[in-house]
Formats: structure tokens, sequence, C-alpha cells
């Protein structure tokens, strides 16, 4: 299996820690508003690469955290002095915080099953491991990475050369760059230091610690949540774009700080969804949710076909045009199953059939193992549907051809759960609306042989004044 990993800039061989096993800790949702359309690309992401690897073989353990406390408002600052979202969005819907965290946290759940997104093995909460960030910190401390002022405790990033690292970014650029911009408060030694532990008394949400009653920072809640679930070091961290800095940038100097081990193998990191050339965020205006591209029409299952059949890391644009797009794709996979499972020709095995499916197999796997290549994944797919549709199978070998498109859709989850009798129901009204086209046309042996073809496989067409029903005899 090969990846794309961010640290290095290059595709390399994924190795996990411990032979066919990964630990996966995937950056969850800050849980104070719906998620938007563009959050799910991330989770969709790391979705797909969970199935991938478990297809290739691998048996994997996936983490997403549940931030409820501590994501302030402008975080593209290394430590932003905004306020923090929970708190802001609870003073603008004059609602308990607490109240909004479970609420959103449960329509963020929701809206993964809407788009077939199977649970990760925890979601932590980061109000629930206030201790285990407390002891990070006071490690940090005991190290001198971290210092404290009047309550307030930030790392020291001039003690973490590495800082930078993943993101590219150097202390002396992102000071000038952020002039104006960074908070420049006295207890801090430097400007871009950021922040584990915030004093501020007008906060609703607090707990007692070492330095006083306050909250974490954000970045130090998903390090002392990955180290308590998946240990020390990590195969596989995801995230959108924007997580790559600051949020992850900070997490490796806790993480690394404090255990002095590296603490993730391979970070992988999804592109931008777009509208228009331009990032999908909350800040740039309105934005579907899941909720309301199904009241469009639409599915969760077509909003994954947009998203897993373009490369995770390329920007991904987005309109309903394109998602319309996308919605005839998923058409045509489940016709081609629909009419694979109502096949009826009766015949011995085609050994074609099978040779076609080992290759596609084959060539399938090949794709994935490739850092997801998903668009040649999706032309395997497509090319074995015609080869399927030339060799015209039995109704056995259409059997083996449903169960590997099942096995195939296992790593995208875009195919509907067409039943054999959903095929059956809609073959049946396909016959029982050609015989009222022939009878209609006076073609009376063709309505009559499509009676008797039918009565043959049990199935009795029954001529109502409300028109033609059935039922098995």
């Amino acid at each position: 299996m090969k990846l794309y990993n961010s640290m290095t800039n290059s595709v390399e061989d994924f190795v996990p820690l411990t032979p066919g096993k990964v630990s996966m800790y995937n950056c969850g949702p800050t849980v104070y508003k719906r998620q938007h359309v563009g959050n799910f690309r991330a989770f969709v992401t790391a979705d797909l690469l969970r199935r991938s690897l478990e297809y290739v073989g691998f048996d994997v353990t996936q983490i997403m955290n549940i931030t409820d406390v501590g994501h302030l408002t402008e975080d593209d600052l290394v430590d932003s002095q905004g306020e923090c979202k929970l708190q802001k969005e609870a003073a603008l819907r004059q609602m308990d915080p607490w109240q909004i965290a479970r609420a959103e946290e449960k329509n963020f759940k929701d809206d993964l099953a809407l788009m077939e997104i199977p649970p990760a093995h925890e979601y932590p909460r980061a109000t629930e491991h206030i201790p285990e960030m407390i002891e990070m910190i006071e490690i940090l401390l005991s190290k001198g990475l971290a210092y404290e002022v009047d309550g307030n405790v930030y790392f020291d990033i001039t003690k973490w050369p590495k800082y930078g690292a993943l993101s590219g970014n150097r202390l002396d650029e992102l000071e000038a760059g952020a002039s104006g911009r960074v908070d420049e408060r006295t207890d801090k030694r430097h400007p871009l230091d950021f922040s584990l532990w915030k004093i501020d008394p007008k906060h609703l949400m607090q707990w007692d610690s070492p330095w006083g009653r306050g909250f974490p920072g954000w970045h130090i809640e998903c390090s002392a949540m990955s180290r308590k679930y998946l240990g020390d070091t990590l195969d596989i961290h995801t995230g959108g774009p924007d997580n790559k800095f600051p949020h992850h940038e900070c997490e490796i100097a806790q993480s690394e700080g404090c255990t002095g081990e590296t603490y993730v193998r391979y970070w992988v990191h999804c592109g931008w969804l777009e509208i228009g050339g331009r990032k999908m965020s909350k800040s740039k205006g309105k934005l579907y949710t899941v909720p309301e591209l199904l009241e469009l029409g639409y599915t969760g299952r077509d909003l994954r076909m947009l998203m897993v059949k373009q490369h995770y890391r390329a920007p991904l644009p987005f309109d309903l045009e394109l998602l319309d797009d996308a919605k005839k794709l998923r058409v045509k996979l489940n016709n081609f199953v629909a009419n694979e499972m109502s096949r009826r020709p009766e015949g011995p095995k085609n050994d074609q059939i099978q040779t076609v499916i080992s290759e596609a197999r084959l060539k399938f796997e090949a794709a994935l193992r490739d850092d997801l290549n998903t668009s040649v994944a999706f032309a395997v797919i497509h090319e074995f549907m015609t080869a399927v549709n030339r060799l015209q199978p039995s109704q056995l070998d259409a059997l083996q051809v449903v169960e590997f498109m099942r096995e195939l859709d296992s790593v995208f989850g875009v195919i509907d759960p067409v039943t054999e009798a959903d095929a059956l129901d809609g073959e049946i009204q396909q016959l029982i609306d050609e015989r009222i086209q022939a009878r209609s046309e006076r073609n009376f042996q063709r309505a009559d042989k499509i009676r008797d073809d039918l009565l043959a496989r049990g199935i009795e067409l029954v001529d109502t004044p409300q028109g033609t029903e059935w039922r098995t005899v």
C-alpha cells in the first residue's frame, strides 16, 4: 500500500507499526453548528481510507474526536484570542453550551449515517478527557517546554526547533506575516506561543486544574485523546487541509515534546471542497448541510459519489450540477446490479465470467494500493460492467457478478442495497408495462406470451379496474 505522507510531501510505502494492524486518528467535528458538506470531505476521506485499508487486509482501529470545548474563532492563527466557538454559538442561541454540544453531536452522527459512514470505534469527547490533558500539560511544564503565567499555560515554540516541519512554516515568516493579527499580550514570551490551558472567568465551561479553573486549548485535546486510545505513536492521522496548520503542527510539538516518540508516522490530508474556486467554509455565506441536500432530492450516497470519484488530495469543485452528474453515475451502477439480480436465463456457468472478475479484482486492488487512486478504480468497475454485458451471463453467473459488485462497493458505499425482491418487483413492473403497451397496440400474441411466461415462473397477473396486479401462485 502506498500513501501520500504530508510530512514528507511524497508517496511512501505504508508499513504500520504492528504488522497487519493500523491505528488511525481522525480530526472530528467542533459541535457548535451542523456540519456542512465541505466538512464532510475530510470525514468521507477518512472513511474511504479505512475501507480501503480493510479491503486489502488490514485490521483498522479508528478514533474520531468530538471537540466540544476550546476551539476558538479565527483558528488560522497559532494562538487566536478569539471566542470559543461553542460559547459564542451558545450566546447567539441563548442556550447552554452543553446542550448545543450534545444536540450537534447527535446531528453529526445522524449525518454520518446518511452519508453511509460506519461508526468509528470510539468518539471521545474533549470535555470527558480533561485529566488526560492536565497530565500532558504537567509533563510539558516539567520538561521546560511550557510555562505558566497567572493560570494561563503556553507551549514555548522557541523550545521546539522542529515546529513548522509539517506545514513548511518558519517562525520568522509566521511572525512577520501575522503582524497585527496574533495576540501580543505581555504574559507570553513569544507572540506565537499557543495555549495549553486558559483562564477566563466568563467562560461557561470550566474545570479545576493545578493552575486554577479554566479550560483546555484546542490542540492539547487531540494530543491527549489520541494518546489515550492509540498510544504514543499513531500509524495514520487524517484531517482537512485547514487542520495542517496550526492544529496538527501544534499537536506534533505537544505530543512529541511530552513522550519523546514520533507522534504520527503518516499524515493524510484531503483537498478543499470548493465553490467557484474558493474554499467552502461557514464564513463564506450559504452552505449546504446533508439534510438540506436530501430536501432537494439527493441522497447521502449521491454526495459520497461526488467525493469518492475524485482523488482525495485534489481540490473538489462543488455545485448542484456536478452533484447531478454524480447521481447519474450512481444510477448506472444501481441499474447494472438490479439487472444482474433479475437475470433469468438458465444455463451452465461461463468460465469467462470468473476470469473477468479475477482480473478486475487485481486491477481494483492495485488502484487502491496506489494512494487510493479512485479514478482508476472506477474505470476498472466500468470496464468490468462492459465485459459482463458483452458476455450475457446466466442466472448462476449473475449471482457472482452481483456479489463481486458488492465487494467493490464495500470500499465506496455508493450502490443502493437492492434486494432480489426489489429487483424482481422492478422486472415484473417492466413486463406489465410492456404487456399494457402490447395490448394497446392490439398485439395480443405478445401480451399473452408475457402473461404465460410469468405464470410459468409462478407469477400470476390479475387485471382489475384499477390496473394490473400480480401475485405469486
